[in-house]
């Protein structure tokens, strides 16, 4: 192999991790949610295992988020997040949040309303059936994705 070779060689393999990461998007994540909140923090590990940084802000109320970055009232729960742009509101699982980033529709976010059990940070013995809503550029919502009761 002669230097221009391998010279081209190590610039494709350079090229090449580029482009993933940059398929991949960014990976930063700012959460607002209650300092006393367990399963906000819970779903924030979740993130942080999934491979998102987390920059947690802890606030004393987080509906001036949600209203802020265009949840509907009818879509809330206990923690709103923004990601490239996009709001997060709510349980939503790490593989969504990724998906929403590949994907890109113009939309303002997604949200899973309430806090169902089972959903990542509301683990427990049961999972109740949900839905991880996208939320419209103009505020309506339809079902991103959809899991069963378990």
């Amino acid at each position: 192999m002669t230097r221009k070779q391998f010279a081209q060689m190590i610039l494709a393999t350079v090229l090449v991790g580029i482009r993933q990461m940059h398929a991949a998007g960014p990976r930063s994540i700012k959460v607002y949610k209650t300092p006393t909140c367990g399963c906000c923090g819970s779903w924030v590990q979740h993130l942080r295992e999934n491979g998102f940084e987390v920059d947690v802000q802890d606030v004393k109320d987080t509906s001036p988020y949600r209203h802020k970055f265009g949840i509907p009232a009818q879509l809330m729960s206990c923690h709103t997040a923004v990601v490239n742009g996009y709001a997060i509101e709510g349980h939503v699982p790490a593989s969504d949040i990724q998906r929403l980033l590949r994907e890109k529709p113009n939309a303002k976010g997604l949200a899973v309303p309430g806090m169902p059990a089972g959903s990542p940070g509301m683990e427990s013995a049961r999972t109740d059936a949900y839905s991880v809503m996208l939320v419209s550029a103009n505020g309506g919502a339809t079902v991103f994705q959809q899991y069963p009761r378990k």
